[in-house]
């Protein structure tokens, strides 16, 4: 483990370290201003001690010493300017309900809305005694273009094979498709078609799908997630759990860097873990990006998704059988296959440039200045939805008010500690995480302290106001060192972690820590637990559901004074311990063995 090498513990001497850390503990609610004992990630790395593996639910878990909940009464929300240092129930719901009110619009970036929600985020920061954490600034300018493909209802996909069969497929009912490098017209013509599996080019899994095959200037059909997925197979990539290799936007840029012409992804609803009605709405209206100059990732000029009916289709017009090649893909030595048949197709996009803001804060480190720890929310939601008859604002207070509000208590609670951190602290509110996660993605290119002493970021993003449980969440569990040091306080709580319930469904490539892990920052993702004091895990996992289903993303996400605010409190003190103890040590977390992510190992050296 690199830097951990010069160091050798026996197991005997491991148990003292973890009983005396126990014995120095804060109490299950922690006040954030009482100094903790100094630790080293050595302890939390090492030996079957402390490495994790995801809980089995059905396993016995310690008795947490959260009460079991009595009758609730509402939340008193703490009067503006009336905030404490300690993380607090009440002072969680005042900023909460706040920042997920009507006066911010629905906090969409370039409106009236974003305006209103940074110039709120700047006094909040500024009142608690953070500082602006933009080499003197507190917002950081992130460019971005918008596209749109127009005339949509006349644009088609055409295909025609050798035996001089054809089929046409329409936008939206059949497929989708934009210029990825934000090229206004495209005029695509007689492109050979090639099936190449997963699209997957993975040298460590002794597996390339382009393997005996020259796509340059082709057009290429992928399947959506990655070979462990369709084969079912445990050791294969890492079974039914989604690696980085089946997010689609590993899939256009490995075949942008192949040389293809353009790109089409075949949606499974179960496979990709969202329905067509997700792409349709993410590709049918405005698609954003950075500049090209912003992002050197290699880009399509052509790229889009298909349904699985219309792929059947296409395979079928040109002879071949879909459900049969698809089977072959997910065996190893798989080869692609021409398929005979060329694609055309021709497009005009509106193309615009325009900005939005994250807003980045920060406490300098009093030893290690230049060392940081970040702690990230995003801040953007999808502002008014004027098609809606009544209430049309996307107020967003779970995804994601209830991280900002986190982010907030987090900060006051550094802010306020009696002795500053030794290591710098950073708390971005990032904007277009809604938008492919480019606010942070632009931080990542021009980070205000360099990644290779950025020790960590902790993301906070759809908390669940839902009570006090026995567990917590930790999403993309196995990653890296991280896991360990929130286990130390988690058991300090008498609780579990374990990994999302559906790691198949790769949320952990879903929020904005995912751009510090593939820049090779460990990462820490921890969400709400299911297993409710209360209820146990049938309720918790009843509520979560019921938020997707009829909350996410639609203006019923707002804020409700009856929520159980004692859950996520605890998890906040968590989060804020597991930051309080990586500011003050002089290690690096590293990603474990398996990881889809690493730091490149000239980085970060203490």
């Amino acid at each position: 483990m690199g830097k951990f090498s010069d160091w050798t513990w026996s197991q005997r001497g491991v148990r003292q370290w973890v009983a005396n850390t126990r014995a120095n503990r804060m109490p299950a609610f922690p006040i954030p201003v009482v100094s903790m004992r100094r630790i080293t990630l050595l302890a939390l790395s090492i030996g079957s001690m402390l490495i994790l593996s995801a809980c089995d639910r059905g396993s016995q878990t310690p008795e947490s010493n959260v009460a079991a909940p009595a009758k609730l009464e509402p939340v008193v929300p703490t009067v503006d300017g009336k905030t404490s240092a300690a993380i607090t129930a009440e002072d969680y719901a005042a900023r909460l309900k706040r920042i997920s009110s009507d006066e911010f619009e629905g906090r969409k970036p370039g409106t009236l809305g974003e305006r209103l929600t940074t110039a709120w985020l700047v006094d909040q920061f500024t009142q608690m005694g953070v500082k602006p954490g933009n080499k003197g600034q507190w917002l950081q300018t992130v460019p971005m273009v918008e596209a749109r493909v127009a005339d949509q209802d006349k644009v088609k996909l055409s295909v025609k094979a050798a035996n001089d069969a054809s089929a046409d497929f329409a936008f939206n009912t059949d497929m989708v498709v934009g210029s990825l490098d934000n090229t206004p017209t495209i005029d695509l013509k007689d492109s050979d078609i090639v099936f190449v599996g997963y699209g997957v080019n993975a040298p460590e899994q002794n597996w390339n799908d382009y393997a005996g095959v020259d796509v340059k200037g082709k057009t290429l059909i992928v399947l959506v997630n990655d070979p462990g997925w369709g084969n079912q197979d445990a050791n294969l990539f890492k079974g039914r759990t989604l690696t980085y290799y089946g997010r689609w936007v590993y899939k256009y840029e490995e075949a942008a860097r192949q040389g293809a012409a353009a790109t089409f992804i075949v949606h499974d609803t179960d496979a990709a873990a969202y329905p067509w009605q997700v792409v349709e709405n993410s590709w049918g209206g405005d698609r954003q990006s950075l500049p090209s100059s912003e992002d050197p990732a290699p880009r399509l000029k052509v790229a889009g998704w298909l349904t699985t009916d219309a792929a059947k289709r296409l395979f079928s017009t040109a002879g071949k059988d879909f459900d049969a090649l698809k089977a072959s893909a997910d065996l190893p030595g798989f080869k692609p296959s021409e398929l005979g048949a060329t694609l055309s197709t021709t497009f005009t996009s509106s193309v615009k440039t325009s900005s939005s803001q994250n807003v980045i804060g920060m406490i300098q480190g009093s030893e290690r200045p230049d060392e940081v720890v970040v702690y990230s929310a995003h801040w953007d939601h999808f502002g008014k939805d004027e098609s809606l008859s009544g209430d049309q604002i996307l107020n967003g207070a779970v995804d994601n008010g209830s991280g900002i509000a986190g982010l907030l208590e987090i900060a006051e609670a550094f802010a306020k500690k009696p002795t500053p951190p030794k290591r710098s602290v950073v708390f971005a509110a990032f904007t277009l995480e809604e938008a492919m996660l480019l606010g942070s993605q632009y931080y990542v290119a021009h980070p205000t302290f360099a990644l290779d002493k950025t020790v960590a970021d902790i993301n906070m993003d759809a908390l669940l106001m839902i009570g006090p449980t026995k567990d917590l969440t930790v999403l993309g569990l196995g990653q890296s060192e991280m896991d360990d040091l929130v286990k130390v306080e988690t058991d300090a709580q008498g609780r579990s972690i374990h990994a999302e319930d559906a790691p198949e469904k790769g949320f952990f490539f879903r929020s904005d820590h995912l751009n510090f892990a593939r820049a090779g920052v460990p990462s820490l993702y921890a969400g709400t637990g299911v297993d409710l004091i209360d209820g146990g895990i049938e309720k918790g996992r009843a509520l979560s559901a019921d938020y997707v289903t009829n909350r996410y993303h639609k203006p019923a996400d707002e804020y409700d004074p009856n929520w159980d605010f004692r859950g996520v409190v605890q998890d906040l003190n968590t989060i804020y311990a597991v930051g309080s103890k990586l500011a003050d040590a002089t290690t690096f977390p590293g990603w474990k063995s398996g990881s889809d992510f690493k730091r490149p190992e000239s980085s970060a050296k203490p």
